[in-house]
Formats: structure tokens, C-alpha cells, sequence
């Protein structure tokens, strides 16, 4: 006997997303993607798990935007994510049966290419839906060499085009909050002025929009929640008309939400207390955190102030050309063996060396080793050139040509390819007003959206009066990691490490001992690169910004780790004398 499928939320009339809220229900946002390739079942996981009003999907990152690019040079069509559409394929109906908006920044560099096919899509699918986009982000022709400049706009225009009636809204480059600020915006009738409630929804949609992420993926303490990892739920946000909000997910989904996981993505990907966007600056230092039952996190308390006069640009260009090979070093005398190719490649490539020559050795192997692998270390080899050919010759002519004349055992992971394009992201700034935020509204009409009407330019806040230190006692040699969670990531070519306490004892003691110098120490990379720390109390959180780690950005991958994923585990396993109370 075949059991019945579950049939999900019943049938219900849309939330009016109009200019005033009647009644005291929040408004529940969802999140259906924190990355363009993200789960694809995630849209109808959310549409089907449990009542929503809201349900977003954040599919741009610095370098998808690249990526998008690239498509449009092939393709003068494209430039959108073309994942959302096949998902919207098997849910437009769900979405339309259940009252739900749609709201989603997939348009990247075509919103307009996108509204066009949802359309399409839904008079396909006979499903009548009322589709509206945003545009004006676009900047590339003011940016001469670059493959994509867009300005980072916020949340108005999706609020005008909810106002409007539109079921779905297609978005460019918006900031990723603003899923989420537009939608709150358009509901509770909230104005420019309502710096408060704003930046309340702006750190909810910080929350919210890398996707799992805030229900317990890349946790720090995931071993502490065997198999709840499995297949974590995606979350939500019950935002309530004076910015406060709850962060949950659908019950019965894997993963959980606790103050941990929604502290370490208010962290993520961010730096001073100032949390600054194009419609008010969040103060981070103000968020509080309190739990509201199982997987139920509230965020109140967040204070917010008038937002930059200056919206900020995602610029890409194509850097050159990159290649890559990674030796094989087995054995015996590994350090000589490495000693000897580096030798041999300099004098082959002394003729026309590429601008750019890398070289890592990670040492994997092991003595005694068990198994070949175990025995084995691996060198490899980055080139750059802004000549394809110089690339080429580096690694299909050199580096081959030494196959029976380098070090015993030579042997390579895999053959050298040919050289790849490379990226590289700059951010720029231009004045509010110089950008035509649109909403382009379903019927057609097209509104333009002011800039906002107060600005201030957000200047260096003193820094919080440290908390009492912890009593001298014994102490004892273990990984940081034993007492402090961390979070990292990347924004152009810095990145950030965001730490934090579990106790207020550890938080005593680490925002004593865990200093810029001290991050230093630990992080040999940073030794010879400006380090600010931001301390953000409430949170019991270090925020660490590194400059310039990252070279000219994730696209580049001038690291081993080129968006700094793995930065803060690094810094958790590092040993320190930690007090032994804490133990």
C-alpha cells in the first residue's frame, strides 16, 4: 500500500503586503537559497513545511556576479540564475495556492531577462501571478573595463513593487538584507525614517540569507548535535512591526537554531559594530539575544542610524589568466625534493616568466607512513599572466617536460590544463543619488525610488569598556576552540574572524587575552597585515578584520582558501594557556 503524500499548509489568502498591518501577527519570511547551487528541493521544502508569508532567495556573492558576467559575454540573454527559474517550474503553483510572495535577488545581471521569462513561465503554467522587478543597479557602462559593476541597493523598491500587488519580485544587485527589509517595509508600512525597525529587519536578514547556515550548518560545535546535520532545514524570520523579530525554521526539519547558530552568522562576513547599507546603519553592538523555545532564537533591542550618503559598487574585471599544477613529493627528503623543482621550473621559465609565480608546500605526509598517500606531501604551483600563452608554456611546457628528469618518484595530481581566466572584485562607492533605484511595478509603470532622505557618513565608535578579567589561576595548553566558537569569510580582499564566548567567564578571558597582536601570533598569514578588532559585548563576540589576505579577491584564489571559509577553525585549533576553570 502506497502512504499518501503529505499535503503540506492548507490553501490561504495572501498577507496583504500593503502600507499598514492590521493585527499583531508577525510576518514570517523564509529563506530558500543562501548560494546560487544551493539546494534545488529547498523551494518547495519551505512552500510545503510549514505557513509562510515571505519566501526569499539570496543567489548572488561577489563571484557569482563574475560568473554571471562571463555567461552575458556568451550569452547577451543571460545573466540571471537559472536555477530559480527551473525551480519556480514545480512551485510557482505552490507558491500562488498558499498566499505566498516571492521574493529574490536570482535576476543578478538581467532582472528585467528574468521578470520576462517568469512570465513566460507562468503563462505556461496557467498559473496567474503578478510579476514585477528592480533595476537600476546596473553601473557597468560608467566603469570602462569592467565585466560587471553593480551599486548594492536596498530594500524600497521591492517594497513598492509588493505594494503594487506583484506576487513575485525580481531583483539585480540588492544587499542581501534587503530580501528581507523590503518585504517588512511593504507590510508595516515603515518609511525611510524608521531607522529602528529597519536595521531590526536588516540583521533578521542577515540571518536569514545564507540559508542554512543559521539552523546549524558550519556550526563550530556540530559534534555536540549528532545527526541533526543531516539534512539541516532552511530558516525563517517572524518579524514583528517594531523590527523585533524571531529566527526559527519549519518544525520537524532537521538541523536547530540556537543562540550559537544565529550569533555565529551575525558575524559572518562582517566588521565594526557599524553594520552600514543603503537604507540605515544597524548597530551591532546593540542586538540581543535571548531564546524563545526549541529552535527559536528573538533578536530585539537593535538600534539603527541614518545610512552612508554613498552606495557601495561591486566592480569585476578579468585579472589575466591562471593555471595551476600540484607535485607530488613521496617519501624521503621531501624539503630537498621541493627544493629541487622549484630550481628546476625558475630556470625553465627564465625566459619568459609569468607575472606571478606561487608556490605552497603542504605537508601531508607523514613517517612510516601506512599507505602511499599518508607518504606523500603535495607542492603546487599558482602562475598568473595577463598573457594566456605565458601560462601554457608554464605548465603544459615546463612543468611536463620535468616528468623523468626531477626528483625520485615524480608524479603530479593531474595534468596541467590549460590556462583559466581569473576575476578580480573592487569595490567603489558613488553618491546615493546618482543611482536609478526602479521599481518596475507589474502593470508595467516604472517608480523611481529616492535615495534616502537623511544620511550621516558613519565614523569610529570608541571602543567597550572591557569586562572584569577572570582571577589568576593555573592554566593549561589546548585549542582555542574549547571555549570559543568562530565564523569567517571574505569581502573582496579581506576577510574577517568572528569569535565568540560561550560563558561570560570565557568571554572574561578573551576579550583580555585574544588581542590584534595576539591574532597576529596565531595567524602567521596576517603577521605583516593591518588586524582591527571590534568587540561587540552583548554578543560576548571579537570581530577580527584581516586586510588584504585574500589578494584581489575570492575570483582571484590567491590563497589555499580563497574565501576564507576555513579561517576561523584554523584559529580555533591554535593552542593557547587557557585557565583551567574554563576547562
Amino acid at each position: 500500500m502506497t502512504a499518501a503524500a503529505p499535503q503540506g499548509p492548507a490553501r490561504r489568502e495572501p498577507t496583504p503586503l500593503g502600507p499598514a498591518l492590521q493585527g499583531p501577527a508577525p510576518l514570517r519570511i523564509g529563506n530558500a537559497s543562501g548560494f546560487y547551487g544551493d539546494r534545488f528541493a529547498a523551494m518547495r521544502e519551505m512552500l510545503t513545511g510549514g505557513p509562510l508569508d515571505v519566501l526569499t532567495g539570496d543567489y548572488l556573492a561577489e563571484l557569482t556576479m563574475l560568473i554571471l558576467g562571463r555567461d552575458r559575454l556568451r550569452h547577451p540573454d543571460a545573466g540571471y540564475a537559472r536555477t530559480f527559474l527551473r525551480q519556480l517550474e514545480e512551485c510557482l503553483g505552490l507558491a500562488h495556492e498558499r498566499g505566498v510572495r516571492i521574493v529574490t535577488n536570482a535576476g543578478g545581471l538581467n532582472p528585467a531577462g528574468l521578470a520576462g521569462a517568469v512570465r513566460e513561465l507562468a503563462g505556461r503554467l496557467g498559473v496567474p501571478v503578478r510579476v514585477a522587478h528592480v533595476e537600476g543597479d546596473d553601473l557597468t557602462a560608467a566603469h570602462p573595463g569592467s565585466l560587471a559593476a553593480h551599486a548594492y541597493l536596498g530594500g524600497f523598491g521591492i517594497a513598492a513593487c509588493l505594494r503594487a500587488g506583484a506576487d513575485v519580485v525580481v531583483t539585480g544587485r540588492v544587499t542581501d538584507a534587503a530580501l528581507v527589509t523590503g518585504p517588512a517595509a511593504a507590510h508595516f508600512g515603515w518609511s525611510a525614517h524608521d531607522h529602528d525597525r529597519l536595521a531590526g529587519a536588516v540583521v533578521a536578514g542577515h540571518v536569514l540569507e545564507c540559508g542554512t547556515q543559521a539552523t546549524g550548518g558550519n556550526h563550530p560545535f556540530f559534534e555536540e548535535r549528532p545527526g541533526a546535520l543531516r539534512r539541516p532545514g532552511f530558516p525563517l524570520a517572524e518579524v514583528h512591526a517594531d523590527g523585533t523579530s524571531v529566527i526559527t525554521k519549519h518544525e520537524g526539519t532537521g538541523g536547530y537554531v540556537d543562540i550559537g547558530t544565529v550569533t555565529a552568522q551575525l558575524l559572518y562576513e562582517t566588521a565594526g559594530a557599524r553594520y552600514a547599507g543603503p537604507d540605515v546603519t544597524a548597530r551591532l553592538d546593540t542586538v540581543r539575544l535571548t531564546r524563545d523555545g526549541p529552535d527559536r532564537v528573538r533578536i530585539d533591542g537593535v538600534r539603527g542610524e541614518a545610512p552612508p550618503p554613498t552606495l557601495k559598487v561591486g566592480r569585476n574585471r578579468l585579472g589575466g589568466f591562471r593555471g595551476e599544477v600540484v607535485f607530488v613529493l613521496t617519501g624521503l627528503a621531501i624539503e630537498a625534493k621541493a627544493a629541487l623543482v622549484r630550481e628546476q621550473m625558475t630556470d625553465a621559465l627564465a625566459g619568459s616568466p609569468p607575472a606571478e609565480v606561487r608556490w605552497e608546500l603542504v605537508r601531508t605526509d607523514r613517517p612510516d607512513a601506512p599507505t602511499e598517500e599518508t607518504a606523500g606531501a603535495l607542492l603546487r604551483l599558482v602562475v598568473r599572466d595577463a598573457d594566456q600563452d605565458v601560462v601554457g608554456r608554464a605548465l603544459t611546457g615546463a612543468a611536463v617536460e620535468l616528468a623523468l628528469a626531477s626528483y625520485p618518484g615524480f608524479h603530479v595530481t593531474a595534468p596541467p590544463g590549460r590556462a583559466a581566466p581569473y576575476g578580480v572584485f573592487e569595490a567603489a562607492y558613488v553618491p546615493q543619488d546618482a543611482v536609478a533605484h526602479t521599481a518596475v511595478l507589474p502593470d508595467g509603470s516604472r517608480v523611481r525610488v529616492p535615495p534616502a532622505p537623511v544620511t550621516a557618513v558613519p565614523g569610529p565608535l570608541p571602543e567597550p569598556e572591557p569586562p572584569a578579567p577572570l582571577p589568576a589561576g593555573p592554566v593549561r595548553r589546548a585549542p582555542l576552540g574549547r571555549i570559543a566558537g568562530a565564523r569567517s569569510g571574505d569581502k573582496g580582499g579581506d576577510a574577517n574572524v568572528g569569535v565568540w564566548a560561550r560563558t561570560e567567564d570565557a568571554w572574561r578571558w578573551l576579550a583580555h587575552e585574544l588581542t590584534a597582536d595576539r591574532f597576529r601570533d596565531l595567524i602567521p598569514e596576517a603577521r605583516d597585515l593591518p588586524v582591527t578588532r571590534h568587540a561587540l559585548p552583548q554578543l560576548r563576540a571579537l570581530n577580527f578584520v584581516v586586510e588584504g589576505l585574500l589578494g584581489e579577491g575570492a575570483a582571484a584564489r590567491a590563497r589555499f582558501d580563497p574565501q576564507a571559509k576555513a579561517l576561523g577553525e584554523w584559529l580555533r585549533s591554535r593552542h593557547l594557556d587557557i585557565p583551567e576553570v574554563l576547562l
